[in-house]
């Protein structure tokens, strides 16, 4: 019996589904056992066969590691450094994308082709001389020497600059004969329309560097200044050790910003990406 078109094409969707479905429950069971084991106890950590849903809402675990670290202090630093570096290269990004999009000056291609080849140089390169740079300004164990040298970036001026050049030419042109310049053209005009690029640079830049563990790990030596990823670390090292309850209890306050951050914009974090073309 053959299967009409229709048929076969429920079929597949049923079929593409299944396999995301499945892949998802991959992608997603590695964080449900973190955050299972941060809800049971020394005991039944050690139990044996592993339990996979906790036995109920025990928060102990979470309340120890923020009592035997300053895991809330370290929460703060990274929010307000991931917090700066975001703004800085929304403010960088833009106006580097919008001249690279809009301003028609000599040797703009080839500007912009210099510009992006820098991101192939790897970020360990440039670590020494950054480092060098923040001591001779005197930042060092601030958290202005800690974002400057990632609030600007060839990646988010691409991105934003994709986005701009798909916007009409003739709106600018409308707009300068309303006697409007450049910079009242970006803030009232191209910001407004280029808010699913931004929110994805914001998103991009604020993940990366909540994770960045490399960086604070050389630049900071005041506690007090210690990022999550990094408190993270000393926290296993000094308190945890195997006591992997608190140890995932503290992973998983990690993990909480990023996730809500995605949740609340992940619509126009996927409009931007669809429309910036960065796709696979």
């Amino acid at each position: 019996m053959t299967l009409s078109f229709k048929s076969r094409r429920t079929l597949t969707n049923i079929v593409f589904y299944v396999i995301l479905i499945l892949v998802a429950g991959v992608v997603l069971f590695p964080l449900w056992s973190a955050f299972t084991i941060s809800m049971l106890t020394d005991q039944e950590v050690a139990s044996y066969p592993p339990r996979l849903w906790p036995s109920g809402l025990q928060l102990e675990n979470f309340q120890r590691a923020l009592q035997q670290a300053p895991l809330a202090r370290y929460l703060l630093n990274s929010v307000i450094q991931s917090t700066i570096v975001m703004l800085g290269q929304l403010v960088t990004a833009s106006l580097a994308a919008y001249a690279f999009a809009f301003i028609d000056f000599k040797g703009r291609n080839i500007v912009f082709f210099v510009f992006l080849t820098t991101l192939m140089i790897p970020w360990e390169a440039t670590i020494i001389p950054n480092y060098l740079l923040i001591r001779q300004i005197g930042w060092t164990d601030t958290f202005l020497g800690l974002s400057a040298p990632f609030m600007a970036t060839a990646f988010g001026t691409f991105l934003l600059r994709q986005f701009m050049m798909t916007i009409p030419k003739e709106l600018l042109d409308a707009a300068r004969i309303d006697g409007a310049n450049n910079f009242d053209i970006l803030v009232r005009l191209i910001a407004p329309l280029t808010v699913p690029a931004l929110a994805t640079c914001a998103i991009f830049t604020f993940m990366w560097n909540w994770n960045d563990f490399f960086w604070p790990l050389i630049f900071l030596t005041d506690q007090n200044k210690f990022t999550l990823s990094l408190g993270l670390y000393n926290f296993i090292g000094s308190v945890a050790r195997t006591q992997w309850g608190l140890l995932l209890a503290a992973a998983t306050m990690m993990t909480i910003p990023p996730v809500v951050l995605f949740f609340f914009a992940q619509k126009t974090f996927i409009q931007g990406i669809t429309l910036t073309g960065i796709k696979g």
